[in-house]
């Protein structure tokens, strides 16, 4: 059950706002007795609770289903610890710049862990003038392509969005550009920093 509603969660934010199982019954007009099922796991909630459940908790639903805080620790925000999380049903891209519990078309999106670029991910850089022309070797085709190529920088990013049967190429700034981040849609997100792309231009 770890989809859904734990009773250690439901428990656990009903004492932080001090907050009796009688008068959470209350706000949900449901009995005591049923609030003592869920928080000791011999019931749940029924979904059309949720909702309301959330609301005298202070808490979203999605933190509700999750079974964690959301807790705001990014201090010191740093665009190279940003991570990124893409939904498989819709290809929305979704940036982060800290831990968060990120969600869109029902489901709740992982972040992204990048892999350095391979032979069949491997990504280009040329400097044309003041600008990165970069292109992955990769095919475009409707089945399998790069879908994005991202410059990542210390005070911002710059998408630039590919499609199907076009080409897997792009141009950034090279001011600030630290690395790149792209994404095939069957094999996952990849990597390449500055440094070593230039490396392999000098080899």
């Amino acid at each position: 059950m770890n989809q859904y509603v734990t009773g250690a969660m439901i428990r656990r934010l009903r004492e932080s706002r001090k907050m009796t199982q009688h008068q959470l019954a209350e706000k949900l007009s449901v009995s005591d007795k049923v609030i003592s099922k869920w928080e000791t796991g011999r019931g749940y909630p029924d979904i059309s609770l949720i909702e309301p459940l959330s609301v005298a908790l202070g808490v979203s639903i999605i933190e509700l289903f999750s079974g964690e805080n959301i807790v705001n620790t990014n201090r010191a925000f740093n665009m190279l610890r940003m991570k990124l999380h893409v939904c498989p049903i819709c290809g929305n891209v979704i940036q982060s710049t800290g831990e968060a519990i990120i969600s869109c078309c029902g489901i709740v999106l992982p972040p992204l862990e990048a892999e350095p670029d391979d032979v069949e991910h491997h990504l280009r850089v040329e400097r044309v003038e003041d600008e990165y022309y970069v292109t992955v070797a990769h095919e475009m085709s409707k089945e399998h392509y790069i879908s994005f190529i991202a410059a990542f920088r210390n005070d911002s990013c710059e998408f630039r969005k590919l499609y199907p049967e076009g080409n897997a190429q792009a141009r950034f700034k090279i001011s600030g550009t630290k690395c790149f981040y792209y994404f095939c849609n069957r094999h996952g997100l990849f990597q390449s920093k500055i440094i070593r792309a230039d490396r392999q231009q000098a080899d």
